[in-house]
């Protein structure tokens, strides 16, 4: 069983809700302000509760992977340069994973396709064909291929609907340190992956999303 919380004096389904709300394009406030009459809480609570919630995605798996998508965006956090690095299933339109850089290298592009290897195995790679992804793959001994239109097409727009949501709250991840190691950053990420495969799909399940986050978290019923 899965304890995310001790200790909690706000009910667990209305976190969720709240986190809901979030990544359907609310900012902090407006959901703090949408709580209001019911449990009012901080949008800094609510922030909490983001991170708190973004190991579940270690608990959630898509279906079948038949190849990867990938590519690269510039993003910002805390006014300094970063890279982030997305992957994507076209046939089941699934989120598969990402990775945060402060460069965008060979090496780099290594460490993003070795994290999808260790969670989903060997896969094609289809990229834009910039140099560090055949390079890359050779090293790991992965099939790479340039996309065709219409996986061409479908990732950018993936690209593009994942950065327009990055910036629709704030130009910037909340970042107040200095030397930044990214972590909140890969936090939200996690969590907004999870919420991508799970409320952007909701069709494609019998539950709705929020009491599929419940039974993540609690875990298998235990028996009689």
């Amino acid at each position: 069983m899965l304890r995310l919380i001790e200790r909690e004096r706000t009910p667990r389904p209305v976190m969720l809700y709240a986190v809901y709300m979030y990544f359907q394009g609310l900012s902090l406030r407006a959901v703090s302000a949408c709580l209001e009459d019911l449990y009012p809480r901080s949008h800094v609570s609510v922030w909490r509760w983001v991170q708190r919630f973004s190991q579940l995605n270690r608990f959630f798996t898509v279906g079948r992977v038949r190849c990867f998508l990938v590519d690269e965006t510039w993003i910002k956090v805390g006014g300094q340069a970063a890279w982030l690095w997305l992957a994507f299933e076209p046939y089941g339109r699934f989120f598969l994973g990402f990775y945060v850089s402060r460069t965008c290298n060979i090496l780099t592009a290594e460490l993003f396709l070795q994290g999808l290897i260790d969670r989903y195995g060997r896969r094609p790679v289809y990229s834009d064909g910039a140099d560090w992804y055949p390079a890359a793959c050779r090293s790991l001994g992965l099939e790479h291929h340039v996309y065709d239109v219409p996986r061409g097409n479908l990732m950018e727009r993936f690209v593009q609907y994942v950065k327009d949501r990055t910036e629709a709250f704030d130009d910037y991840f909340p970042c107040r340190g200095e030397r930044c190691r990214l972590e909140h950053v890969r936090g939200w990420l996690s969590y907004y992956m999870l919420s991508f495969n799970l409320f952007k799909r909701r069709d494609a399940f019998k539950s709705s999303p929020i009491v599929l986050l419940s039974q993540i978290i609690r875990g298998p019923k235990d028996p009689p």
